[in-house]
Order: structure tokens, then C-alpha cells, then sequence
């Protein structure tokens, strides 16, 4: 069994001590998991999920706390402190995330935010950071159709949009014109996939297009008339600021859910309201 460093694994305790417990690392060795991470119920031959990581001394260590980043993921960190050799990150745990000055696009300062990737550093076998993120992005071709719904870690502002990480994977952009709503630099947010150009970049939105977005749409527009006693005080001649402050969608995909949902009888509309049609 070889224990993967910086991610979460599945280890059986094997030995109880005053200051802890071992889990069985394999070809690693025993791994500690300290007493303030063992869980009540914990006794030898009980199977545990854990983060393995390096303490101050860079030996394996393990705990039940969840990180910010695992290794092979990118994330939005906040420097705690540096040094003459770098910057080290809050990551959640006791031990910071170190990034070298080498892996910095500008000098990293304490309390500012950086996106970053977490690694496991080949030579020295230390989990580390990168703000130099476009280096560890695929460059495989992006496996996705139009209108595939994707996660996204918004990564920085451009003169033509923002800047986004696909799936932990991929470089895509949403242009300006396809802003509906505010983001920020580590916001993550579900996004659709506009078109894959053929360079490896994904043109992104973040709402369905066409059809598909109306369809969706009017499934949630129908919620919310029912959780709201079956009428709602909106029409299609409704303010455009309004509708979107209440569903954060286009006053045109309102106007094409209400005839969708109008047309299938699910519906009445009023003068100043739309109900509930009473067969429902």
C-alpha cells in the first residue's frame, strides 16, 4: 500500500499511545494521528479517513481536519506569514503551505489572497504551492459539449472578462457579455460550456443557453410559485431589475418560462400576479 501525501486516505489503526494513535502506512511506515484528531469510538483495527501531510520535523502526520486544498488542486489562499525563502499560505492545518519565491509572479505580501496549485515538490518531497498556475492547467482537449455544466474557480479580471479554472483541470473565459451577476477572484460558482476553441480554451457562461436554460428555468419558476402559496406578484411586464434581483435570470428566459409554463396549463396569469392553475 503506498499512502498518497496531501490528500485523504483510508489507513487502519494499529497501535494506541499515550499521545495518539498509529495508523498503518504501508511501505510508509506508521503514520501518527495525535489525540486531539481521534475520533471517541477510535480503537485498534478501526478504519479511519485522513489527511497525511509532513509536520515541522517532515515526517508523515495525519488529521482528521479537512483542508483548503488538496494536493493536485488549485484554490484561493491567504499568506499568514514569510521569510527569506518564501511565502506560506493558510491552508487550514497546523503546518502552512510553503510557496518558494521561484513559484511567485510578484512578491507575495501577508494578508492579500493568491490562486494557487498545490503540489508534492519532486525533489524535496514537500507539499508546496504555486501561483504560477498555467503551468500545471491540461493541455489535454477539453471533453466537453455545449451547454456541459462545469465548476469553476474564477481566477483573475481581463480587459475581456474573467479568467476561469474548469474543473480543476482546464483554462476557460466568460466574456463580459456574459456577466449576470458580480464575481471576484476565488469565487466558485457553476458556469456552462459556451464553446471549446480549438487552442484547448473553453468559452464559458453561466447559465445554460437556448432552450435548455427556459426549460430549467421554468422547473424552478414552478417551485417557487408553490413555496411562495401559489401566486407570485410578477408578470412579464415585470421590470427587468426586478426579476433578476428575484432569480437572477434574464427578463427574456422569464418571459419564455412563463409562455412554457402558460402553454403546458401549469399556470394562470393575472393582471398583477401569476398563480397556481387550480388543476394543480
Amino acid at each position: 500500500m503506498q499512502v498518497e501525501l496531501g490528500k485523504f486516505n483510508v489507513l487502519e489503526v494499529v497501535k494506541e499511545v499515550d499521545f495518539g494513535v498509529y495508523l498503518d502506512g504501508g511501505e510508509s511506515g506508521e503514520i501518527l494521528l495525535p489525540t486531539r484528531y481521534v475520533p471517541e469510538d477510535c480503537e485498534v483495527g478501526s478504519f479511519l479517513s485522513v489527511f497525511i501531510y509532513l509536520d515541522i520535523e517532515e515526517r508523515l502526520i495525519a488529521t482528521n481536519l479537512t483542508p483548503y486544498v488538496e494536493v493536485g488542486q488549485f484554490a484561493y489562499l491567504e499568506v499568514a506569514w514569510v521569510n527569506q525563502f518564501g511565502a506560506f499560505l493558510n491552508w487550514g492545518l497546523m503546518k502552512d503551505l510553503f510557496v518558494p519565491f521561484r513559484e511567485q509572479k510578484m512578491e507575495m505580501k501577508v494578508g492579500r489572497k493568491y490562486i494557487i496549485h498545490a503540489h508534492v515538490d519532486e525533489e524535496s518531497y514537500r507539499i508546496v504551492a504555486s501561483a504560477k498556475v498555467e503551468r500545471y492547467l491540461s493541455t489535454e482537449e477539453p471533453p466537453y459539449a455545449t451547454n456541459d455544466k462545469v465548476e469553476l474557480l474564477i481566477q483573475q479580471k481581463t480587459d475581456l472578462g474573467f479568467k476561469a479554472i474548469v474543473d480543476n483541470s482546464f483554462s476557460g473565459l466568460i466574456y463580459d457579455n456574459e456577466l449576470f451577476q458580480d464575481l471576484s477572484t476565488g469565487d466558485r460558482v457553476v458556469g456552462y460550456v459556451k464553446y471549446v476553441r480549438p487552442d484547448g480554451k473553453i468559452d464559458l457562461r453561466l447559465q445554460p443557453s437556448g432552450a435548455r436554460n427556459v426549460s430549467l428555468f421554468a422547473e424552478r419558476l414552478l417551485e417557487y410559485i408553490v413555496s411562495n402559496g401559489g401566486s407570485i406578484p410578477l408578470t412579464d411586464r415585470s421590470p427587468a431589475d426586478t426579476i433578476y434581483d428575484t432569480f437572477e435570470v434574464s427578463k427574456k428566459t422569464f418571459k419564455r418560462a412563463v409562455g412554457e409554463l402558460y402553454k403546458h396549463q401549469k399556470i394562470v396569469l393575472e393582471k398583477d400576479a401569476i398563480r397556481l392553475a387550480s388543476s394543480l
